[in-house]
């Protein structure tokens, strides 16, 4: 059975959402103004890096940075809706040029105790979510000015991921895509695909004029980038769970499909960082030098 929803939503509060969409991995990132202040928030942030070369830069950050002082701005929070392992988190860059506090679900326990055991990353590597200056519980709330924000734990893509619902806007990170876009996979260490469709009912159970806004679209059949839908866009048309899907259904369809994709370009390093709350790996002791592991045959 699916969990009721741990606050009512306030859909008088309209927050104004900026869009930055980054094209090398598909990631949208947000801006989130309250609408009677200038405080506002960030949601999953991105670092440019380059893999071949092993170079990491902030261009994509940058342009949330230049927004946010270019408009007078006071950024309260940077919200991380999961680990993502398809691009590496800005948010340490951020947090340092802009302060805020830098938060994740509580569930990033879990997933670095897995990937902590998989990078071999020894006693050193705090595995108690400390990178993070707050961890949320399913039902808490926050404060964006005078916006009072939740976080939603819905499970399934990873088990940290949490939706951040501000107002008349959710922000669902890989859960969900756009509707011609369907689901995210679910084969992950720690991942689910009977749980993700409960937390997928869970989003769906909310108001149907809610706004929903994607982490990623990868623009099927070619068309333009899309980021912004609604509960009941996704209830009438999603591809893989509108309205009558079955959890069964569901399940067959997920895990077949999940069995024919490979893996993302960037989990290795992604993973790394993010678990790190966006921080890069300690230098080594004999040259100063950062490096990041690559597991041969574990995942």
């Amino acid at each position: 059975m699916t969990k009721a929803i741990p606050f009512l939503p306030d859909m008088e509060t309209h927050p104004q959402v900026i869009a930055f969409f980054d094209e090398p991995t598909n990631t949208f990132s947000y801006i989130v103004k309250d609408p009677n202040s200038n405080a506002c928030a960030v949601v999953d942030s991105v670092m440019d890096f380059d893999y071949p070369s092993g170079h990491t830069s902030y261009e994509s950050a940058d342009r949330i940075i230049q927004y946010i002082r270019g408009n007078h701005l006071t950024l309260e929070w940077i919200i991380e809706t999961h680990v993502h392992a398809d691009h590496l988190s800005a948010a340490p860059y951020i947090q340092e040029k802009l302060g805020g506090k830098l938060a994740i679900g509580n569930a990033i326990t879990t997933v670095q105790d897995t990937f902590g055991k998989i990078f071999n990353e020894g006693t050193e590597f705090q595995r108690d979510g400390s990178q993070f200056d707050r961890l949320f519980a399913d039902g808490d709330s926050y404060t964006i000015g005078t916006m009072t924000a939740y976080a939603m734990h819905t499970p399934g893509h990873t088990p940290a991921c949490m939706t951040h619902v501000i107002g008349d806007a959710a922000f669902v990170g890989d859960t969900l895509f756009m509707p011609d876009g369907g689901t995210a996979r679910a084969d992950f260490p720690g991942g689910d695909a009977g749980v993700l469709f409960q937390s997928i009912k869970r989003v769906l159970s909310m108001p149907g004029d809610m706004r929903l806004f994607m982490c990623h679209d990868y623009m099927p059949n070619g068309r333009e980038p899309q980021w912004e839908t609604t509960v009941e866009a996704e209830r009438r048309n999603n591809i893989h769970i509108k309205d009558g899907t079955s959890e069964e259904d569901f399940v067959n369809m997920r895990e077949a499909r999940d069995k024919t994709l490979g893996m993302p370009r960037l989990i290795i390093p992604s993973l790394q960082v993010n678990m790190r709350a966006g921080h890069l790996p300690p230098p080594e002791e004999e040259n100063g030098k950062v490096y990041l592991k690559v597991p041969v045959n574990i995942l």
